[in-house]
């Protein structure tokens, strides 16, 4: 007698045809218990009737899907994979395919292929954290991270070069992005002045220690002896800085730029945008992208960005001030 396999649903199904043909259940009955139409009830007894148990086991079972690409497609998927998106994994590489080549397919199907044809190798289970994660703010503006990413963000195609990146600590979301030869005060001021026009004062920027944003030198009696021009500028527009302790600390900001290193290097490789004025014209569409797909509503729906204050020189705050002592 063959074996047959039965879901958990056809089983139920069974018990009920059963019933009725024990005369302890009746059709009308059995069709309000399986949500199911009287005549459906019949093609069951019918279907058990002539096969028995095995008459109530779906026909589809082990047989291909209905649904399923034909290997043709599969194909084609995987040429262009190979071909354009080897560094890719499955979720930005079904993105591209539907963006770039109007190609429908599920992320986990794609995986699967990619897995089978060892184009994509899983990723081993992380190592568990050995910080407790830090909470994020509540509101819009309340703490921005900065960083600079230093990295071949042109591939060969350019010269290496650094990522300014503004992060809000409560959303997630990229607030500016500026390419830049290096980290410097002056590109994190021309930065800083354009992230103020667009969004206003945080609350807070949360920065490493970087010699831009603190020194160890200074005076206890005047505070702003003992800080950097980029420190200057924030105190002359009331905003605090916090410079965090440990890399760790930063995660958010941190993390950004793993996933920056991964999508935005291939973004500028598929548009073939090789220079820092060109990937500068890019960034803001980038970063909309970006938010769309990553970015969270805060826990509260305040915005703490300020306006600029009537005494406050956006322009004459943020450049490089030189005091010499006179003679």
């Amino acid at each position: 007698m063959p074996l047959v396999t039965l879901s958990q649903k056809e089983l139920h199904r069974l018990e009920v045809v059963q019933k009725i043909r024990d005369r302890r259940l009746s059709v009308v009955q059995a069709a309000e218990l399986l949500h199911l139409s009287r005549s459906q009830v019949h093609r069951l007894l019918q279907a058990y009737d002539q096969d028995g148990t095995g008459g109530l086991a779906s026909k589809k079972r082990g047989r291909p899907s209905n649904r399923r690409h034909d290997e043709d497609f599969r194909n084609g998927a995987l040429d262009l994979v190979r071909d354009r998106y080897r560094d890719f994994g499955p979720t930005l590489a079904r993105e591209k395919l539907l963006e770039w080549h109007q190609i429908a397919v599920s992320t986990e199907t794609l995986r699967k292929w990619m897995t089978e044809a060892g184009i994509w190798t899983s990723r081993r289970e992380r190592k568990k954290q050995l910080h407790q994660p830090r909470g994020r703010r509540d509101c819009l503006g309340e703490l921005v991270q900065i960083d600079g990413s230093h990295h071949w963000w042109f591939e060969n195609r350019g010269p290496k070069c650094a990522l300014l990146v503004y992060i809000d600590d409560a959303t997630g979301k990229l607030l500016h992005l500026r390419f830049a030869g290096s980290e410097n005060t002056f590109d994190y001021l021309i930065a800083t002045k354009a992230y103020l026009q667009e969004w206003g004062k945080p609350i807070s920027f949360y920065s490493d220690k970087h010699g831009i944003f603190r020194t160890t030198h200074g005076s206890e009696k005047d505070r702003t002896s003992g800080l950097t021009q980029f420190g200057r500028a924030l105190y002359e527009l009331n905003i605090d800085i916090i410079c965090a302790n440990t890399p760790q600390a930063k995660g958010r900001v941190e993390r950004a730029n793993q996933t920056l290193q991964d999508r935005l290097v291939k973004e500028l490789r598929l548009r073939n945008i090789s220079t820092i004025e060109a990937a500068n014209a890019y960034a803001a569409e980038f970063a909309a992208d970006f938010n769309v797909r990553f970015g969270k509503e805060p826990r509260n729906p305040k915005n703490m960005h300020r306006p600029l204050a009537d005494h406050e020189n956006l322009d004459g705050a943020m450049c490089r001030k030189e005091f010499r002592r006179k003679r």
